[in-house]
């Protein structure tokens, strides 16, 4: 591999790895918050695709103003799913794991319904090839660009919410230890519904954000919510840092796996990838060990 591939395929790792951290760090905080494993996250992801698709390039309005509808009515869903499905499950985990699967299906056959089962492939705002360093054969996309910039400012502000705000610290002890954080007279369900508001918006940003560069179907989140998962297990289990550090490192390694190889290689390594965090470290790269 010459140096001009490596880092061309060092630039295509960066942008995997951006969107892949909105989907892995939403689900994340639902997890982390309302100890529910949302199956149906890849799904969320899949809808921001279609709010894009239907705001952008249905009727005509501008690109970031279809990214930030698809973020708000991704995050609705969000809410709609806590009440509905989530809270009546609250002290019943498979119940609400049974529920995700359950949520997956419908979002996938709403999607059939509205949009029909072949995928829309269509233009984004930025597609010119950028060169960097002046070098002509060193170029990424406009698009995979904003991909890039929008996921580490929506990233950054998640970090200053989570750390400088009331609802935010609020949040984060909610994750720490929930029947603590209810003694303080913090509401276990409105921060339920943060959680899940946040965690599906982020979703939605990314699939809104990689509509116009991946074909968009009612099927998409399949190997997002695959590599979200591989992400927060090798992180660790409810780490936020550790959900962007694993996020970096699994699109590096599929990345040129995948330049080297094959996609199909690719998901093997990201596997062994998992398999070998497990076994160095079972709870993960910045995962806590459970006390005995």
């Amino acid at each position: 591999m010459d140096l001009a591939v490596f880092i061309q395929t060092c630039l295509n790792a960066v942008y995997a790895s951006s969107y892949l951290a909105l989907v892995a760090v939403g689900l994340v905080l639902i997890f982390g918050v309302m100890r529910v494993v949302n199956f149906a996250h890849g799904e969320l992801y899949m809808a921001g695709a279609y709010a894009l698709f239907w705001v952008f390039h249905q009727t005509g309005l501008p690109f970031f103003l279809g990214v930030a509808v698809a973020i708000a009515a991704v995050g609705a869903l969000g809410l709609v799913m806590e009440r509905a499905l989530f809270r009546p499950m609250r002290n019943n985990p498979l119940g609400g794991l049974i529920c995700s699967i359950g949520a997956l299906l419908i979002l996938q056959a709403g999607a059939v319904a509205l949009f029909g089962v072949r995928k829309k492939s269509f233009a984004g705002p930025y597609n010119e090839a950028v060169s960097l360093f002046g070098v002509e054969s060193l170029t990424i996309s406009g698009q995979r660009l904003a991909v890039i910039a929008f996921a580490v400012a929506l990233l950054g502000a998640l970090w200053v919410f989570l750390k400088k705000s009331r609802f935010g610290w609020a949040l984060r002890a909610v994750a720490q230890d929930p029947d603590a954080a209810a003694l303080q007279g913090i509401s276990i369900g409105r921060i339920s519904m943060l959680a899940m508001a946040l965690g599906a918006g982020l979703a939605g940003a990314a699939g809104a954000l990689t509509a116009t560069i991946v074909p968009t179907g009612p099927y998409m989140g399949h190997s997002v919510i695959i590599g979200a998962f591989i992400v927060i297990i090798v992180g660790g289990v409810g780490s936020l840092e550790g959900a962007v550090v694993a996020s970096i490192l699994y699109a590096f390694v599929s990345t040129f796996v995948t330049t080297i190889w094959d996609g199909v290689v690719a998901d093997i390594a990201g596997l062994l990838l998992m398999l070998a965090v497990l076994v160095a470290r079972p709870q993960g790269l910045f995962g806590r060990p459970e006390r005995a």
